[in-house]
């Protein structure tokens, strides 16, 4: 049975065919870790845990990477407030996070980098873009 996902480029169902044959890539946005997880944020994972399952079970090879936004103005302000550093304060609710899911039974995710591992490639993507005139600097 054949699976249709929502194109929201397209704006209409569409049957889903990977990329590869046999095997699938998904990149999902996590939580930025300033508090602890909330029903939106569990929706999103099982949600996503559901399809990895399904397409496992269609046969598929799934790679699954959901990041954790761990630097933040969010962050830095509740670090600030509880007198932490901004890293203890996201590391806390990292290994929250962890816990509730693993209560609600979803499978973690093969990669989970940190928003913070990857601020110098995403200055260097910046600054290409602005230099294509891809984008934009503004005054904040």
């Amino acid at each position: 049975m054949p699976l249709y996902l929502y194109n929201t480029m397209g704006k209409e169902k569409q049957e889903f065919v990977p990329l590869r044959p046999g095997h699938v890539g998904l990149y999902v946005c996590g939580p930025t870790v300033y508090d602890h997880a909330h029903i939106g944020h569990a929706r999103s994972a099982v949600v996503f845990d559901v399809l990895r399952r399904y397409l496992r079970f269609q046969g598929l090879r799934v790679s699954y990477a959901r990041n954790f936004t761990d630097i933040d103005d969010k962050i830095v302000e509740r670090s600030s407030q509880m007198g932490i550093c901004p890293e203890e304060l996201a590391r806390m609710y990292i290994d929250a996070y962890r816990e509730d899911m693993e209560t609600l039974k979803v499978e973690p995710p093969d990669f989970e980098p940190r928003v913070s591992a990857y601020v110098d490639h995403m200055r260097a993507l910046i600054s290409r873009l602005i230099e294509k005139n891809h984008a934009y600097a503004t005054k904040e």
